[in-house]
């Protein structure tokens, strides 16, 4: 057993599907899509006219005209996750607070602020450059979301930002507990944003064909593990979990929702998009997590998957997990909310790790939408179309990224 155990106090989320935790979660079980036609950006010469967009999201109504002309959209999300999960676990800390020292933030995002990127590279081009914002620079880079939360809710510990693609704000999640766990904080803020919804991002994906151009049915675009799906659906929007060290919540009689207890990572070292065939960097990453928390294959009750809905990403994860659980695996509830929610890249994995910690302390597994036809090489319990009722002990969470980076969490009941 750790003398420093790490559990999970606060959750805040912005995303398609919901502007709240409580939204997002009651949208999730029933089965919403988020996918809708963009609308932000123009979008008429690009193959894929669909994404999973947040409708409603209104900063203005948490930050000031001078503090939102210095944010990009990504870390406004962050922001006002951050706000929501901090004031789910009961944490406030002034400026002068010392508790505020053992209190940090590390953040993860794939591509940072390139809605800011894209604005100030056009400036440059048709203006030029004598009228690019003095606030370029720190709107793009990919730790100013946790800079900026540190800044406001007066967080003085540990700092860090995690850029591993679609991977990265599991990555950030696991950072974040090892940082309790080896006594450098109390309490951290862990998660991630995108706002990748620009003429850039859906052009590049595009161009590399990797996205759905099912755009005449947005809400049954994006199809995990399903024979028909064709591709991804990107996302904007941002999660954050409160971390804390468990005697720290208990003393404070914080609400524990549950406990980290794994955190694995490995590298494909194979392709540059591609996973690796047969899925053995992603077992890896499993099977660490598992031996992270001194848990078997035969442990785990639910798995949050990665679940792109791409042809080559469905199929290896499915192979990954069956070489791990064995025919364990068939036995799993295997779900993907990217389903409803569309892909976050950096931010997918703590929007997943939210709906893990909630199938633990609701007891329901959400389901994978537009499960119609399946496919002979994704052959496990998907979670078809409907959420299912059931003790959620432990559950984990997959999150893959470009260039090969693989994280598994697994999180259990407190």
């Amino acid at each position: 057993m750790r003398e420093r155990r790490v559990v999970v106090t606060g959750l805040g989320t912005v995303n398609p599907v919901g502007s709240s935790v409580d939204e997002y979660w009651k949208n999730l079980v029933a089965g919403v899509s988020g996918i809708r036609p963009i609308t932000r950006v123009d979008v008429s010469d690009i193959p894929t006219k669909i994404g999973g967009t947040v409708e409603d999201f209104d900063p203005g109504a948490y930050l000031s005209r001078r503090e939102l002309r210095r944010m990009d959209r990504f870390s406004q999300f962050f922001w006002v996750a951050t706000r929501e999960a901090l004031e789910d676990a009961g944490i406030a800390y002034e400026e002068d607070d010392p508790e505020a020292s053992r209190a940090g933030v590390v953040v993860g995002t794939g591509i940072g602020g390139i809605e800011t990127i894209q604005e100030e590279m056009d400036t440059l081009f048709h203006v030029g450059p004598h009228r690019l914002t003095p606030f370029a620079i720190p709107k793009i880079i990919s730790n100013i979301a946790g800079g900026q939360v540190s800044i406001d809710f007066h967080l003085y510990g540990p700092n860090t930002c995690a850029v591993t693609a679609c991977a990265a704000s599991a990555n950030a999640i696991g950072d974040a507990a090892e940082i309790i766990r080896r006594g450098a904080a109390d309490v951290m803020i862990a998660g991630g944003a995108e706002a990748p919804l620009t003429r850039f991002a859906l052009g590049g994906f595009a161009s590399a064909r990797a996205m759905s151009t099912r755009n005449d049915e947005p809400e049954r675009a994006s199809r995990p593990f399903d024979l028909d799906r064709d591709g991804f659906v990107m996302s904007e929007g941002a999660a954050a979990l409160v971390l804390e060290e468990r005697s720290h919540a208990v003393a404070r009689g914080a609400e524990i929702y549950a406990e980290v207890l794994g955190y694995g990572m490995s590298a494909d070292g194979y392709h540059i998009t591609l996973p690796r065939p047969g899925g053995g960097g992603a077992a890896r990453a499993m099977e660490a997590a598992l031996a992270d928390a001194g848990l078997g294959p035969e442990d785990i009750a639910y798995i949050n998957a990665h679940g792109t809905s791409t042809q080559a990403n469905d199929a290896t994860e499915t192979m990954a997990i069956k070489s791990v659980f064995g025919e364990h695996a068939y036995r799993i509830p295997v779900s993907s909310t990217k389903s409803m929610t569309g892909h976050l890249l950096g931010g997918a994995g703590a929007v997943e790790a939210v709906a893990c910690v909630l199938a633990i302390r609701d007891g329901v597994v959400p389901p994978t939408i537009n499960y119609d036809t399946p496919d002979p090489e994704c052959d496990l319990d998907y979670v078809p179309n409907e959420a299912r009722e059931l003790p959620v002990t432990t559950a984990m969470s997959n999150s893959f990224g470009f260039g090969g980076h693989n994280v598994a969490l697994v999180f259990g009941r407190p």
